[in-house]
């Protein structure tokens, strides 16, 4: 009913979800078109504005270029400088003079690093600087040998070209990153330059653009005119590898300014750069692709979220509009699917009672009548023919009732339907469900096969088996019975197999029981052995447990050649002896009072098969057995203790002995010297003597008493036999124990 409800108003939530999932798609389609267009607003900003900082980053090399060279024109138009750039050996009021001249220029420019003139006459190189190396050095103190080398090789650089380097001033661990200037005049001087003035510009003042744009991600780098890529913060070569620095060349290449997404180094990069400047340099910006999108990706998860909420609210209003919907229509169908229902189960149920009532002998007869009303009821068995009764018992089935008794007429309608849709196949079927664990089928002359064949019915019904087990997981028992012509023998064939199916105790669960082979005497005809059931009270009392089981075995298997109403009789009387044998043994206290159990409650009911019921008997008899046994064996354990507890106690009387203590237990001494030789492996003789010997070795330890007075004082008479036993025990002679243990 619930499925059928569901199926109905289905059709508002499959309209009203058609409708959520095409908002989603459109949502989805839109956000996707939307996320390509912002990345690609997003990517050609970020372009814009590293454009911007490199822009700005090459006019301020170009800037500092024109002033560095109107500084170097300056400098060689003053004649104070000039007589350090071409005299070999000026004065020193010339050189004090020149460089004032040259730490004014210093301190008016800020963003100089340092100035250094050069000429090749003088031994001196004279330097202007904020810090490191300063005033008039030889070239082997000079710790710029770099600057030498740009002399030496000028016509390598462009004039006022800059020239990007790093030196260490005065030696310093901290290296310098600048712009170098190379002012020189070599008019008529062949390969050596006649003087030169060289300007260093600090490359953090250039670079301040693309300093302060260190706070977005990437990183920033200069192509120059020798096509050296090196870093525009300072001045390292790049972080890549051969191939990458080469790809990123070839990008930057083309002469124009633009951006490239490339895949460098096995990761993905925006490449934004400058066409050549004045100084044939280019400015590149390389920027990891996912920093750039990263505010992109947020909004696409951000998308999704939303998508997926709107996706959940739809359905959930579709849910809710759906039984709103469905509510008058679904009062309607729910009335006719009731009346449905309910005249279906009338049918079936009047059907089950009219052939239960033929099966049980409840209904009359007539064939005429009865013709018409199986007619009447669409049952078209036809009894005149050849046809056989089969009936199902459910093993276990107290257990299946307990566990799913809920489901119980579910299972039973389940196998109706199973052994009627593998029957059909070659009977004509109707199936009869019988109170309890049976259920019957009437298995009709169809013309597929030949009655009298039951090897085909013996396969069939191990199929019906079969497909219970796999498919209900539940063990069944099957009986059939003979063939039959006439419905007025139904009533008896009924009883014949129900009769055959209680032989299930015998034969076992799931066994295939053929009816004729089952017609038995009267159970009132069984005679219970008393003989027998006194044997065993006997042997149980005497302690013979296997004896006891031969005589339970025996009065069971008496019980074969009866009904099942003799065995269950027989189980009744057996389970009733054995509780009278526990109940007298618990009488004669030779059980603990507190452990008295019920061994056997219930067995007939409880217990579907002779081998569980004779396995129930003979776990009983054990533990009837085990409770004497432990009771048994507590006493002897508590006689021991007694007994060396008298031991410890009287060791230094000498009269302790067997006797003594057998006297004073009030036993026969031969019997408790057995009982304890049996519980402890040794004899009372033994112990006393030992623990004795013990004794004496503690006195011998801690006191200075003469070994005879010891003696006597751990019971022994005879100080000879005393030496004797010591050594025994502790193969010394006391008085040498004494002086070794001191």
């Amino acid at each position: 009913m619930r499925l059928k409800d569901e199926k109905k108003w289905g059709v508002y939530a499959k309209l009203l979800l058609g409708i959520v999932l095409c908002t989603v798609l459109t949502i989805t389609i839109s956000s996707t078109i939307l996320f390509i267009y912002f990345n690609r607003i997003t990517l050609k900003e970020d372009y814009q504005s590293d454009l911007r900082d490199l822009t700005q980053t090459s006019r301020e090399v170009n800037h500092m270029t024109d002033t560095a060279q109107s500084l170097t024109f300056q400098l060689y138009r003053n004649h104070t400088i000039m007589k350090l750039m071409f005299y070999p050996e000026p004065s020193i009021y010339d050189s004090i003079a020149a460089m004032n001249e040259l730490s004014n220029y210093l301190n008016s420019m800020p963003y100089i690093e340092s100035i250094y003139v050069y000429n090749p006459k003088s031994e001196y190189v004279y330097i202007a600087a904020d810090s490191g190396q300063n005033g008039l050095l030889t070239k082997q103190e000079l710790s710029d040998k770099g600057v030498l080398d740009l002399i030496e090789h000028y016509r390598d650089y462009k004039p006022f070209t800059p020239i990007p380097r790093t030196y260490n001033s005065n030696n310093e661990s901290d290296a310098k990153n600048v712009y170098t200037y190379l002012g020189y005049d070599a008019i008529g001087s062949g390969n050596t330059v006649n003087s030169a003035i060289i300007v260093n510009i600090s490359v953090s003042w250039i670079n301040k653009e693309i300093a302060d744009g260190d706070q977005k991600p990437g990183r920033s780098y200069i192509m120059d005119n020798r096509g050296l890529l090196l870093s525009g913060e300072d001045l390292s070569p790049a972080a890549f590898t051969a191939e990458g620095t080469a790809k990123l060349r070839t990008i930057a290449g083309s002469g124009l300014e633009g951006y490239s997404l490339s895949q460098i180094d096995g990761r993905k990069y925006l490449v934004s750069y400058t066409k050549p400047d004045g100084l044939d340099w280019r400015y590149l910006r390389v920027t990891p692709y996912e920093r750039v999108t990263e505010n992109i990706r947020q909004i696409r998860t951000t998308t999704i979220l939303i998508t997926l909420a709107i996706l959940a609210a739809g359905i959930l209003a579709a849910w809710v509009l759906s039984r709103k919907l469905y509510a008058p229509y679904g009062l309607i169908a729910s009335r006719m699917q009731t009346l449905e229902a309910a005249n279906r189960n009338n049918v079936y149920t009047l059907r089950q009672h009219l052939l239960r009532g033929l099966v049980l002998g409840n209904e009359p007869l007539n064939p005429k009548s009865l013709r018409a009303r199986l007619s009447q009821m669409n049952i078209t068995f036809d009894f005149q023919k050849p046809y056989r009764l089969v009936l199902l018992r459910i093993d276990r089935f107290r257990q299946l009732s307990t566990l799913r008794g809920a489901d119980l007429k579910a299972y039973r309608y389940a196998m109706m339907n199973i052994g009627s849709e593998l029957g059909m196949q070659y009977y004509h079927v109707e199936s009869v469900e019988i109170e309890g664990d049976a259920i019957l089928f009437v298995f009709g002359d169809t013309g597929k096969l030949d009655m009298e064949d039951e090897a085909e019915l013996v396969v069939l019904l191990q199929q019906i088996q079969q497909a219970i087990a796999e498919h209900l997981h539940i063990g069944i028992s099957v009986a059939y019975s003979a063939l039959e012509h006439q419905v007025l023998h139904l009533k008896a064939l009924y009883h014949q197999v129900d009769t055959a199916s209680g032989h299930r105790f015998f034969h076992g669960l799931g066994t295939i029981i053929r009816a004729q082979e089952c017609i038995l005497p009267d159970s009132k005809a069984y005679v219970f052995p008393v003989d027998k059931e006194k044997r065993m009270t006997d042997a149980l009392m005497a302690g013979k447990t296997e004896e006891a089981k031969l005589c339970m075995k025996a009065i069971m298997e008496g019980t074969l050649a009866f009904p099942i109403g003799a065995a269950q009789a027989a189980i009744a009387r057996l389970a009733i002896t054995l509780n009278n044998v526990l109940y007298t043994f618990h009488r004669n206290k030779l059980i603990d009072p507190e452990a008295v159990p019920v061994l056997i409650t219930s067995a007939v009911d409880e217990l579907e098969t002779m081998e569980e019921v004779g396995g129930a008997f003979l776990a009983a008899i054990d533990q009837l057995h085990g409770l004497i046994v432990e009771k048994r064996s507590m006493k002897q354990e508590d006689l021991i203790r007694r007994i060396n507890d008298i031991v410890d106690v009287s060791y230094g009387d000498p009269n302790l002995s067997l006797n003594a203590i057998a006297q004073e237990l009030d036993l026969s001494p031969s019997h408790l010297g057995r009982i304890y030789k049996q519980m402890t492996l040794e004899t009372l003789v033994d112990v006393i003597n030992r623990t004795r010997v013990g004794k004496a070795a503690e006195l011998l330890n801690r006191t200075q008493e003469p070994v005879a007075e010891i003696a006597g004082k751990t019971g022994f008479t005879n100080t000879s036999y005393f030496y004797r036993m010591f050594k025994k025990y502790y193969g010394l002679t006391p008085s040498d124990y004494r002086k070794k243990s001191s």
